[in-house]
């Protein structure tokens, strides 16, 4: 598609979503409000952005006091309608951040449905015991009325200097961020200025209970995806090449993380919420025949992914790894988010 016509597509779209948002805030569409605190965590953009780990530290969070269900679309899965994942699914069933956040918290009630008000209402009547909902993706859903809206900006990828689908990667407009509670900017880096943070803060911040905080992606010790088959006890081999796989939705951040510690001499990537099949495994392997002292790197998302494949030799699991990571502060930036989430679901 040309530029002018990605540029006319863009102006329709935006067109739809506006009238949409006009309904729903005129009362033609009804938001419904439920009985149980809801926190929503989205974006107005699509791809990576970060919504996965900071679903994740939430959930990490409440889950240690409270009973937590987190319900998710469940993008990208063969199946259809209300589901409860459990540890033993198929990301293909449930979707791969479904299943990596259940392998993660098994405890936690973990539940995919398209239809967000159906999904809230079979939690309340099948689980009684929960009395916290952590609605992933749900910004744009409007049909359901959060509690508090945290929204996920990629630092990266400045909202302002965006455009909308497919002429760029917003899929709502910017003034639908004055319906958010707090604003998570992720992927900063450590020489993030004061003076950048400042500017941030004038774009995102239009009213008064807002508030913003600046975080970045902190690696976690490296892991075998197959720990069975190297062995609990092998540790970690001393390696310094890898090639970098990746199915996320930006992989800039991961394959520039891996170049500050290891020579990357090859990259293997593929779309967000890819599915693995055999010709992938044979993808893999022809590349490390071609490098013998290299092993593949990918990230928790994909491992979750890979770990479910089959038709996967010994060989190959041997030399696949992954790295988890988690949201930290950056210097300076205020550290009270979870604190006050907390304290606004009560």
């Amino acid at each position: 598609m040309s530029e002018f016509l990605k540029k006319i597509a863009a102006c329709c779209y935006e067109a739809g979503v506006r009238l949409r948002h006009f309904l729903f805030d005129t009362g033609l569409l009804k938001s419904e409000t439920f009985d149980i605190p809801i926190i929503c965590v989205g974006n107005i953009t699509v791809g990576g952005t970060g919504k996965t780990p900071t679903v994740e530290m939430i959930v990490g969070h409440m889950y240690r006091t409270r009973k937590v269900a987190l319900l998710s679309r469940g993008y990208g899965r063969r199946t259809h309608g209300y589901r409860e994942v459990a540890v033993t699914d198929s990301y293909r069933d449930v979707g791969d951040e479904p299943l990596q956040m259940k392998l993660k918290y098994p405890d936690a009630v973990v539940v995919v449905c398209e239809k967000r008000v159906k999904g809230i209402r079979r939690i309340r009547a099948e689980h009684p015991e929960v009395d916290l909902i952590v609605m992933d993706d749900g910004f744009q859903h409007r049909y359901v009325s959060a509690k508090v809206n945290v929204v996920v900006v990629d630092a990266t990828r400045p909202v302002e200097q965006d455009h909308m689908l497919p002429y760029g990667s917003l899929r709502d407009i910017r003034s639908s961020l004055e319906r958010a509670h707090y604003f998570i900017v992720s992927k900063c880096s450590d020489s993030m200025s004061p003076l950048d943070r400042m500017l941030m803060k004038k774009v995102l911040l239009s009213i008064a209970y807002q508030k913003i905080y600046f975080m970045r992606y902190e690696s976690l010790p490296m892991r075998p995806v197959f720990a069975d088959v190297v062995g609990s006890e092998a540790g970690i081999p001393n390696f310094s090449e890898v090639i970098a796989m990746s199915g996320v939705g930006n992989p800039s951040v991961f394959i520039r993380g891996l170049r500050l510690h290891y020579r990357v001499i090859g990259e293997l990537t593929f779309d967000d919420h890819h599915v693995y099949r055999v010709r992938d495994m044979h993808a893999m392997e022809r590349m490390l025949a071609e490098h013998p002292n290299a092993y593949i790197v990918t990230t928790e998302k994909d491992a979750v992914k890979i770990f479910n494949s089959r038709k996967i030799s010994d060989a190959l699991k041997r030399r696949l790894y992954y790295i988890p990571v988690r949201m930290s502060y950056i210097e300076e930036s205020d550290k009270d988010f979870l604190q006050n989430l907390e304290k606004d679901v009560g």
